[in-house]
């Protein structure tokens, strides 16, 4: 990387999360995250990783456990919240879904997963599949939108205002908040000074008025 000097480089450093027996998720993945960060930092100048800790995090959270996004400082668990401007988040890509399908996203559950990855720090990535044959254009152009409207970056900042099993609230920068879940009481989580700027099956987005 020191003899090209690119603008931009991502790097693939894929290793199994922390499991029990029953092949379900440890609540703590921070060796995983810390790992990558390490890898990261070690290779040196723009290079950047693929948040797999993310992933996987965010793929058994919409399952009913979206508590496990926040980790034991009430930050995001995964790189993002370490490292977040070295992470590229992801929901898909051809190795995990695609035709190879060797670790697919819950695929009723894209789009809680890119209103997470398009509304948080990092550097979040489309899947090529998801953009042009599922049908998913327009909300996840929606999403974009209001990333680049509210100037949502890599080290933006992130307040978890809930993370239950059923519901993910956070409250992004000050001007944008994100529900991720089927839950749909949310108490007095969103001011009265914020408006709907977008939704979908089980997520919203509200931006300041």
């Amino acid at each position: 990387m020191s003899n090209t000097s690119p603008d931009f480089a991502v790097g693939e450093k894929w290793d199994l999360l922390a499991s029990g027996q029953d092949r379900k998720l440890d609540a703590n993945q921070d060796a995983h995250r810390g790992a990558l960060k390490d890898w990261a930092q070690a290779a040196g100048g723009a290079v950047t990783a693929f948040d797999f800790t993310t992933k996987g995090i965010l793929q058994a959270a919409v399952q009913g456990e979206l508590w496990r996004l926040k980790d034991s400082n009430g930050k995001p668990p995964g790189l993002i919240g370490l490292l977040p401007q070295n992470a590229v988040t992801f929901i898909d890509n051809h190795d995990t879904g695609s035709t190879q399908q060797l670790w697919p996203f819950p695929s009723d559950k894209v789009m809680q997963g890119y209103a997470y990855i398009m509304t948080h720090p990092g550097t979040p990535s489309i899947f090529y599949d998801h953009f042009f044959d599922w049908g998913l254009k327009a909300e996840i152009t929606k999403l974009a939108a209001i990333r680049k409207t509210y100037g949502i970056n890599l080290t933006s900042t992130v307040n978890i205002l809930a993370s239950d099993s059923d519901l993910y609230v956070a409250a992004i920068n000050d001007n944008i908040i994100v529900k991720i879940g089927p839950k749909m009481d949310l108490g007095n989580l969103i001011p009265s000074n914020f408006q709907v700027a977008t939704s979908g099956k089980d997520y919203a987005v509200w931006s300041r008025k």
